[in-house]
């Protein structure tokens, strides 16, 4: 709040009002043995100016970058009108809307949204979000479980983001969920040879990691052949030029996962974002999270309503699908002014943009001495380059010149030698794109020339 109009007159007149002579008498339940003897630490206050003045020079060192990293968060135009609409009062201060007479605006505006997600990801049934990506892919897998019944095992390929499979494996390896890891094929970067045994789901990404384009149809007929359930794991942003995961091969997905950061939610220091969930009718009843219905009143009016509430603070948790499944409300206004503003047509001239910018990116890179792609395959809007020197001290000396060059993968798939993931979305111009080859022109001529020297990766 930037401003604060209590005088110290208002606060008397409060205090007087409910019989208290002071602040600190509201908290005099409080044993004293328990109070800080106060913060010794914290420094003087300041003015107003002078607090204005000590955050602008905090928020310069950080810096204005120009920004080639992606690896799940990705820079995009984002319109003025989205924030600005977000921002207002009836949005941004709105709380869940379990009071539906109340919240009529906030449950309408959740209904249009999952209207549009079950549109993109060509999916039934969407719910009104979930925390992040990566729990949303764990929320999929335990899902996936319920559904399934006979098999407790998940086909996770590596091609999958390392986060996200981190954050599964926290919350389900408890639980008695066995993940077994699907290696990659090193020269196209998609998912390889896949193991017979009896599994609830196969887990796939589109684009995946790195970039690629996986075989979606051969992949999601084989889980159904093998009695497996899908878990497509996309990009929004993809869907405008993609195959919708409810396409994918003869019967589609079962269910479809992703991060909502691309639709209108800007990078901000790594969040907060949101999580989107979507399935086919079949499943509805083990989702996770709420969904919110249309119907009419007794006059015949339309009006909306929580429809599913499978959440442990309305029904016995025991029953819960879930005890972590926050709906991220505020982002998900955001993402559905994003999608209102831009309609299909103006989505996928983003997702056109940002693919022809890596394309273009990538060719001039590749350019470069001692710098190559890694895999053969069609990628979306990033792709894995290798460098004949190590990563880190390449993007560091690209930092020093305002650009942050990627994603550095050496510690999460070392087996790729000095691999760097790249990204370039619509926000690029073909100056950015110069700028960013002629710097590593300079860096890649001064290095030291080192082979890629692959390291066994860590089980």
């Amino acid at each position: 709040m930037p401003f604060i109009p209590h005088t110290e007159t208002d606060v008397s007149e409060m205090l007087a009002s409910i019989g208290v002579a002071a602040i600190d008498d509201l908290f005099d339940e409080i044993p004293m043995a328990l109070r800080s003897a106060g913060l010794t630490r914290v420094p003087e206050g300041m003015s107003e100016m002078e607090v204005a003045r000590l955050m602008q020079e905090r928020a310069e060192r950080d810096g204005r970058y120009l920004n080639f990293i992606g690896a799940g968060a990705y820079e995009h135009h984002i319109p003025a009108a989205v924030w600005q609409i977000v921002t207002r009062g009836e949005f941004y201060s709105a709380y869940t809307p379990y009071q539906a007479e109340a919240s009529q605006g906030t449950l309408q505006l959740l209904y249009e949204y999952q209207t549009m997600m079950a549109s993109l990801t060509g999916m039934d049934v969407s719910n009104a979000s979930l925390y992040d990506g990566a729990s949303a892919l764990a929320e999929a897998v335990l899902m996936a479980v319920r559904a399934h019944r006979d098999a407790r095992r998940i086909l996770m390929p590596k091609t999958v983001h390392p986060y996200y499979r981190r954050v599964v494996r926290a919350i389900v390896s408890a639980q008695n969920i066995e993940l077994v890891e699907v290696d990659f094929d090193h020269l196209t970067g998609v998912t390889g040879a896949l193991p017979e045994a009896a599994f609830a789901a196969l887990v796939i990404p589109q684009p995946n990691f790195f970039g690629c384009l996986e075989e979606v149809d051969t992949l999601t007929d084989w889980a159904h052949e093998h009695h497996g359930m899908v878990i497509a794991l996309v990009n929004p942003t993809a869907l405008a030029l993609l195959k919708a995961p409810g396409q994918w091969g003869t019967h589609g997905a079962d269910i479809a996962v992703g991060e909502g950061q691309p639709l209108g939610v800007p990078l901000a220091s790594g969040g907060p974002y949101f999580g989107f969930m979507c399935c086919k009718q079949d499943f509805v009843r083990q989702m996770p999270g709420r969904i919110i219905g249309r119907t009419v009143d007794r006059d015949g009016k339309p009006g909306f309503t929580l429809t599913l509430q499978a959440r442990e603070q309305h029904i016995r948790r025991a029953k819960a699908t879930s005890n972590i499944c926050t709906n991220q409300g505020l982002l998900v206004t955001a993402a559905t002014l994003y999608m209102s503003l831009l309609g299909p047509q103006g989505l996928k001239r983003v997702a056109l943009a940002a693919h022809d910018n890596t394309r273009r990116l990538s060719a001039q890179l590749t350019q470069i001495p001692g710098v190559r792609l890694a895999f053969d395959r069609p990628v979306f809007h990033e792709a894995v380059l290798q460098l004949d020197t190590p990563v880190a001290g390449v993007l560091h000396a690209l930092e020093v010149q305002g650009i942050t060059g990627g994603f550095d993968l050496t510690a999460t798939y070392p087996d790729l030698g000095h691999a760097l993931l790249v990204c370039a979305t619509e926000t690029k111009t073909a100056a950015d794109l110069q700028k960013f080859a002629e710097h590593l022109a300079r860096i890649m001529g001064r290095q030291q020339v080192a082979p890629p020297c692959p390291i066994k990766p860590k089980i």
